[in-house]
């Protein structure tokens, strides 16, 4: 069977934007929108089988969250060979594995977008655009010393995105294998 993730923006991050994983679990197995469903670690990623529609699919996990959990999250959808092709692609080779991640966008970024967030980068950062994803090489101080904020990045991209370290990436296409 084909299987996917689906990935939540800002969930359970800073006390905020609270949706336990075991209840998210229960609500989509009575809502019957995706199935054979597991999560992984707490941060809003939902493995399941892929759906016959995806947009509606993620539209539809959307309203349960909003409605079982008062939180209004983009559900972004990911296959397995999506993951795969975008690990494969990544330019970020021999670099400090802890500081790369992956946005996974709902679409393709704004015109000028990518020209607009390298003006952003602080020394030793660096950003590639493969596919909807954009790759993020953050400079030695990490995400804590960087100039693309969240605020930042959903200005210039126009769309909505959520991220993922490289190792919660691999393991992510690891889950839907």
């Amino acid at each position: 069977m084909s299987r996917s993730v689906l990935l939540l923006r800002a969930v359970n991050v800073s006390g905020r934007n609270s949706v336990p994983m075991a209840r998210l679990r229960e609500a989509l197995a009575s809502a019957a929108i995706v199935d054979d469903v597991s999560t992984y670690i707490a941060s809003g990623n939902i493995i399941c089988g892929h759906p016959d529609d995806p947009a509606d699919a993620c539209a539809r996990v959307r309203a349960l969250i909003a409605e079982e959990f008062g939180v209004d999250t983009p559900v972004i959808l990911r296959t397995h060979d999506a993951l795969v092709a975008s690990l494969e692609a990544q330019p970020f080779t021999g670099r400090v594995e802890k500081l790369l991640h992956a946005m996974f966008l709902q679409a393709s970024p704004a015109p000028g977008a990518i020209d607009l967030l390298r003006g952003r980068l602080v020394p030793g950062e660096d950003i590639a655009l493969v596919g909807d994803d954009l790759w993020i090489d953050y400079a030695d101080g990490g995400v804590h010393s960087t100039r693309l904020t969240k605020a930042v990045l959903d200005r210039a991209l126009g769309v909505a995105g959520t991220a993922r370290n490289l190792r919660t990436t691999r393991r992510l296409a690891e889950l839907t294998a």
